[in-house]
């Protein structure tokens, strides 16, 4: 593999335009917590942020899958990056305003999550119709490549603008956002999927809920996902970390934001020119264990390197997870359908992220934040186990599937 991938047009404008949307979602992660923290000194609002997130989400991903398989794919990506970009606007506002209540940046996080309903499962239909089938394992890892190291420079560049205002994080998270959009405009090809028109029913919408219960290998590669990192996600919690457990202030806020991102992106290279080919179900077991673990490291840590390092290993674990899982939908999935499957692999993706948040944020409150991370790590652990049991077509899995048909590439 010879970064075959990188040699269709349609592919490098998506890919740019997802790697700037990443960028300033991951600034605008810093600068939101940070604010809110600053003002409430209360961990269950670190998981409000990510609960008024979830809830649009998860009411709208199963529309969200059906317009991915009926319209324009890239129109619809188009316009969710210009609405996150209205959404930067209004958090700027605010801002300028003193942030006078709090409710109204959970108001721009729902805003933030109707978008995200929409363009998740859009983006990942999109992706097989840019890249011919025998580049779509590299166009996979290295989409995921580059959506971590925007984690990487997104968390740092936002701290380290926040120094000057989170006015200034917000002004440059649209400028991106904009940019973003003109991205997503130039994709020629690939636009939309040749299903015939379906009545919206619900049985259209569940649809994709169908056929991913039809496929344990799926079912247990993406619930597995959703439970690991439900129980194990500590992001939430970084800005009560930082603050109050080992005292780096925002930049060092941005440095424990990125570090995930690192491990991640350093993976995803190397998987990109060495993939994964053999063994596929220990790997996506064993990566998730790991994450469990380097959780706990984390959350028991009280030196920033230490910390760091923890944090690195969970994001490089997570990446194994999410390429395997990414590629097994994909290459399971008929092209009719993928927007609707993408979008139940979303609301699994979704309950892991915006709810784990809440869930780390309402332990954080009964148990403090060290020990609400330390226990979800061993939940996670355990999860691994449990998956192995219930889904035993996954964990022995030797090789990936053949695609399950053509898709045309522009």
């Amino acid at each position: 593999m010879r970064g075959g991938a990188l040699k269709h047009r349609d592919f490098v404008f998506l890919l740019s335009g997802r790697f700037l949307t990443s960028l300033a979602a991951q600034m605008m992660t810093v600068a939101v917590g940070w604010q809110v923290y600053a003002v409430t000194r209360d961990p269950l609002d670190l998981g409000l942020i990510g609960l008024s997130q979830f809830l649009p989400f998860v009411l709208l991903i199963l529309p969200a899958g059906y317009a991915a398989d009926h319209l324009d794919r890239r129109r619809i990506v188009t316009a969710c990056y210009l609405i996150q970009a209205l959404s930067a606007a209004a958090l700027l506002m605010l801002t300028l305003s003193g942030m006078q209540s709090i409710r109204l940046v959970f108001a721009v996080m729902v805003l933030l999550g109707i978008a995200r309903a929409f363009s998740m499962p859009t983006g990942q239909a999109l992706l097989p119709n840019v890249v011919p089938p025998a580049d779509f394992n590299q166009a996979i890892a290295l989409s995921s490549s580059t959506m971590h190291i925007a984690m990487v420079l997104g968390p740092v560049l936002g701290g380290v603008l926040f120094l000057g205002g989170a006015q200034i994080v917000y002004g440059a998270a649209g400028v991106l956002l904009v940019m973003s959009a003109a991205m997503s405009l130039g994709i020629r090809g690939g636009g939309r999927s040749k299903v015939e028109r379906e009545p919206v029913n619900l049985h259209a919408l569940l649809s994709g809920l169908r056929f991913v219960r039809s496929k344990p290998v799926v079912l247990g590669a993406i619930s597995l996902d959703l439970f690991a990192v439900l129980f194990g996600g500590a992001t939430a919690l970084l800005p009560a970390f930082a603050s109050d457990i080992l005292h780096v202030g925002p930049v060092g806020l941005g440095m424990l934001r990125t570090a995930p991102g690192v491990g991640a992106s350093l993976c995803a290279l190397v998987i990109a020119y060495v993939p994964i080919n053999r063994h596929v179900g220990r790997w996506m077991f064993g990566s998730v264990a790991m994450f469990g673990v380097a959780t706990i490291v984390f959350g028991a840590s009280t030196v920033f390197l230490l910390s760091l390092g923890a944090l690195v290993v969970l994001g490089a674990a997570d990446m194994i997870s999410v390429y395997i899982r990414h590629l097994l939908v994909q290459l399971e999935t008929p092209d009719a359908i993928r927007g609707r499957v993408s979008a139940v692999s979303a609301v699994f993706i979704g309950a892991s992220n915006e709810l784990g948040e809440f869930e780390s944020g309402v332990t954080a409150a009964w148990w403090g934040v060290v020990r609400a991370v330390v226990i979800g790590g061993m939940a996670s652990v355990v999860v691994a186990g449990v998956w192995m049991k219930l889904f035993p077509v996954l964990a022995r899995m030797q090789t990936f599937p053949q695609p399950v048909e053509r898709t045309e590439t522009a």
